[in-house]
């Protein structure tokens, strides 16, 4: 190619390839047997320019490259690079990465309850960790260079969003930041923010997947392409992608009734051939079960896949169905290579525990190569799981959403079970951003020639709705930033309150709120323009047309507020006669589709006023239970009285009465009809109208005939624009409000929280008192809870176990709400000081509610939730991990993933404490090596 080069040209390529040598880029490329994508070269570049990055790209494309090459810098430069993770799993991911490239000694691990080489000049760690570093001034950050934070679309997280963009606020100027995110669809908008609170910034947004991805659909045995045409290869070609008629055919079918009795009576049959037809192509649409799903994958070729489910108890139970259906995806090789990894990875386990974790039924599942993956898992076996899978030796994984959150466990093939899931409030459709994560997962770079994607066939399922799931390829990032008591109180004490206050209006939290102002505001303007012509076209020659337009509103008004008290009073005036009812009362139903003669079986009166909290609101009224004259029994509502109803007569109801025998009812009503059938009841006078009456009416009335304007021949017209006017003014002053609402509203919860801290006396003015230092040393949902107990000596005098017992409710928080008894606690003092607990908790409630701090918006303090204490105690009182688990009814995984967040929340305690004269600092100590052994100590992941 050079040949045909003139010198000159061969000259400027020769300059341009030694220029590309004496970058780091250069070497860095080296190192990588493969060659970089385009995006990540122009994102390294940037960031050897000097410039922080954002790379925005699908999940399995290879973003971490970049993230790695600030690595790389950092080492070339002599300076120290963070390197951050959401979730301590991936950090433990990641750190063995890099320590297989550069060695340990180069590289460390940060995660709160692990610490290896804290002094490496590259740290791994979790982004928690970075946070309180950033607070706590820690030497660490001397020579801090790069901050890597991987997974930044967290920062939408709305548990732990904000500590992202803590960080991102915080971070000194002269750390450049590398932020990797999943495809958002506002990736401008967040490097814009970037670019205001960081300083230039590149932004690197690719929506090409490294393998494409293909759409598929499970129906009976057979798998079905989502989209029609081949062209469009996982949404990198352009052409347009219809859905396969075929699905849509089969959801007609499925939607529409084989039978209708109404055809029959327009003498419209289905004729028996079409039925049949229509039996043969339904028996080819069902939902197969598990095993036969991973069958069909297997002969397909499909295999390795992952299929989520959302639920653990679905996970389990899907590994057991392949089980009982002898399901068995491995060789008698594969199967020894399986059992020589696991026996080396579970050797730190104590035989005693290996039957309490379900080992053998695990161990057997692992040598079929079958597994389930979700957080009630023992880490250990998540992690073995993980290494197997990566290996090719575990097949066919269940898992729940949280393994597609960073965890870098690619497979061919992602199975959906159902597109809905339990998001801690309500079973809700999955998102298209929560698609995309999820089927990330599917094709294996290097390995895989394109991935795949099956959504299994459900009753009701919309093709099309499924389709516009699977071509959104992206989603919004929205903050989640909420100021907290503990950022409160390390923010003024480092900036003071007027500095902190403006650096918290720098959040990407009100950098939205204040984009979203701009379009409200241009509304608002519109608004104005178009009220000065109303203005103009409600002018009268006569006189004031808008002040006669707002008597005529007044007018209207009153006599709409009378019609509904008049109606108000209707109601209760029927309510009453039907209070005075009586079992035997014969009454005529006025209206409804139970209109006519009825006897009066149970009056139906609602249960008194004290057991209204037993399911009956307090505007429930009688609900008489009646027999009509047509022999029907039926529970009437009060909307069927609209009008006071009387007893024409009484009767006297059988002893043998029973409103389930027909013959019953049709001998009663036989004498109904005989005894009051020849009553006509009176009829219901309606009352005068309450306007008719009232003096403020009559006033406005007068007051318009004699206004000028009254006897205008343009006055309907004027009127009507009049109305025109009126609405547009209300809907400007409702977006001014909205406008009010939004601006600095970062800015008023702080100061809301500030003056709380202030009445707590945690701060005076920009000074931060010693109680306001002990808060700054506690992260956590109930910072301040902990505090005040610390303060009013709550647990002094508590034994290690019974302090374990006290701190776990600051941190445990149930899956779900369980009314059915109260949990069970210790007894003694740490039986008290829980219930000092949630008094101290009450008392802050009441302080925030005063202060407008409002829990629903994620500031202030939960319920300290109670559901661990016994748990806990017993484990830090040294009982076995059988006994405890029995006892609890939980998981292993999450037994030990709040053992750990328990430990963390303790050495929080020991630190803030007083180190002397309290024997609480000690005893947290104390307490973390009760709780640090068996599982909760050979557990390396959190």
């Amino acid at each position: 190619m050079t040949d045909d080069m003139s010198p000159a040209e061969r000259y400027a390529l020769s300059r341009v390839r030694a220029a590309e040598q004496a970058t780091a880029l250069a070497p860095f490329r080296e190192m990588y047997e493969f060659e970089l994508d385009p995006f990540q070269i122009d994102a390294c570049k940037a960031l050897e320019g000097g410039k922080g990055v954002l790379v925005a790209a699908p999940t399995g494309s290879g973003k971490t490259i970049v993230g790695e090459f600030a690595v790389h810098l950092a080492l070339t430069q002599g300076r120290k690079c963070f390197y951050t993770t959401p979730i301590k799993a991936l950090s433990n991911q990641k750190y063995s990465d890099l320590v297989r490239r550069y060695g340990a000694a180069k590289v460390g691990l940060l995660t709160g309850d692990n610490s290896v080489n804290a002094d490496a000049p590259v740290l791994v760690m979790t982004t928690e960790v970075l946070r309180n570093m950033l607070y706590a001034g820690s030497q660490a950050l001397i020579g801090l260079g790069y901050v890597v934070m991987d997974e930044v679309h967290y920062l939408s997280d709305r548990f732990r969003g904000a500590v992202w963009e803590e960080v991102i606020i915080h971070l000194p100027e002269s750390v450049t930041l590398v932020s990797l995110s999943a495809t958002v669809s506002n990736a401008e908008e967040f490097g814009d923010w970037l670019d205001t609170v960081r300083g230039d910034t590149e932004v690197i947004v690719s929506e090409e997947r490294p393998v494409p991805l293909w759409q598929h659909v499970l129906a009976g045995r057979r798998i079905y392409d989502l989209f029609e045409e081949e062209t469009d290869h996982g949404g990198r070609g352009a052409a347009r992608r219809e859905v396969n008629p075929d699905l849509l055919r089969m959801a007609r079918m499925e939607n529409s009734r084989t039978y209708n009795p109404r055809e029959r009576r327009r003498g419209k049959m289905v004729r028996e051939a079409d039925r049949e037809r229509e039996r043969r192509q339904r028996s080819r649409i069902w939902t197969p079960g598990r095993p036969e799903v991973i069958e069909r994958l297997d002969a397909e070729g499909l295999l390795p896949a992952i299929t989520f489910i959302f639920s653990r108890a679905g996970c389990e139970a899907a590994v057991q169905q392949c089980l009982y259906a002898g399901l068995r995806l491995n060789d008698d090789e594969a199967r020894a290579r399986v059992r020589a990894t696991v026996e080396e990875r579970t050797a730190a386990i104590p035989d005693e525990d290996l039957h309490v974790l379900g080992y053998f039924e695990w161990l057997e599942g692992l040598e079929r190569g079958i597994a389930a993956h979700h957080a009630g898992m023992l880490p250990t076996f998540k992690e073995v799981v993980e290494e197997l899978f990566v290996k090719g030796l575990v097949k066919a994984v269940f898992a729940t959403e949280t393994l597609a959150l960073g965890i870098n466990m690619p497979a061919r093939t992602v199975v959906l079970e159902k597109l809905v899931k339990w998001n801690g409030e309500t079973h809700a459709d999955i998102t298209p951003g929560e698609y995309t994560q999820l089927t990330g997962r599917a094709g294996r770079r290097g390995i895989d020639i394109e991935g795949h994607a099956v959504v299994l066939w459900q009753r009701a399922m919309d093709p099309a709705a499924l389709a516009g799931l699977a071509g959104t390829r992206t989603y919004p990032l929205r903050s989640s930033f909420k100021p907290s008591y503990n950022m409160a109180v390390n923010l003024v004490s480092q900036f003071g309150r007027h500095r902190s206050r403006e650096l918290l209006e720098t959040s990407f939290a009100q950098f939205q709120a204040d984009k979203s102002v701009v379009g409200i505001s241009r509304q608002v303007q519109k608004n104005e323009e178009g009220l000065a012509g109303y203005r103009e076209a409600v002018t009268c020659h006569l006189g004031d047309f808008e002040e006669y337009a707002r008597m005529r509103r007044e007018l209207k008004d009153r006599e709409t507020e009378l019609a509904k008290q008049g109606a108000v009073q209707r109601r209760a005036a029927a309510a009453t006669a039907l209070e005075r009812l009586k079992p035997g009362d014969v009454i005529h139903v006025p209206t409804g589709k139970y209109a006519g003669l009825a006897l009066v079986l149970d009056p139906g009166l609602p249960p008194a006023r004290a057991d209204r909290h037993r399911g009956f609101d307090a505007h429930d009224g009688p609900r008489p239970l009646v027999l009509t004259a047509e022999r029907q029994v039926k529970r009437l509502a009060p909307m069927d009285f609209p009008v006071p109803v009387e007893p024409l007569e009484r009767m006297r109801i059988p002893k043998s009465f029973n409103p389930r025998s027909p013959q019953s009812r049709r001998d009663l009503a036989s004498a109904l009809r005989t005894k009051a059938g020849h009553i006509v009841p009176d009829r219901h006078r309606r009352p005068r109208a309450a306007g008719a009456d009232d003096a403020e009416i009559t006033r406005l009335r007068a007051a318009l005939r004699a206004h000028p304007c009254h006897g205008c021949s343009e006055r309907e017209d004027h009127a009507r624009w009049a109305e025109r006017y009126h609405r547009l003014l209300r809907d400007t002053r409702q977006l001014e409000r909205r406008i009010e609402g939004r601006t600095n509203t970062i800015a008023r919860t702080f100061d809301r929280i500030c003056a709380l801290l202030t009445d707590l006396d945690y701060l005076h003015g920009n000074e931060v008192t010693e109680h306001g230092k002990r808060l700054a040393r506690l992260y956590g949902e109930l910072d301040l809870l902990a505090s005040e107990c610390l303060r009013d000596g709550v647990w002094e005098g508590l034994k290690p176990a019974e302090l374990a017992a006290c701190a776990s409710a600051l941190v445990f928080e149930a899956r779900m709400a369980d009314d059915a008894a109260p949990p069970k606690l210790p007894t003694g003092p740490a039986k008290e000081a829980l219930g000092e607990m949630v008094r101290i908790w009450g008392r802050l409630d009441a302080l925030e509610e005063q202060h407008k701090i409002n829990q629903a918006e994620g500031v202030g303090q939960r319920e300290p939730d109670l559901g661990f204490a016994w748990a806990a105690y017993r484990w830090a009182s040294g009982h076995g991990l059988d006994e405890v688990l029995r006892e609890i009814e939980m998981p292993a995984g999450d037994f030990v993933r709040w053992c750990k967040q328990l430990i963390d929340v303790l050495g929080q305690i020991a630190a803030a404490a007083p180190q002397e004269g309290s024997t609480v600092a000690r005893n947290a100590r104390r307490a973390v090596d009760g709780l640090l052994r068996g599982v909760v100590a050979y557990s390396s992941v959190g």
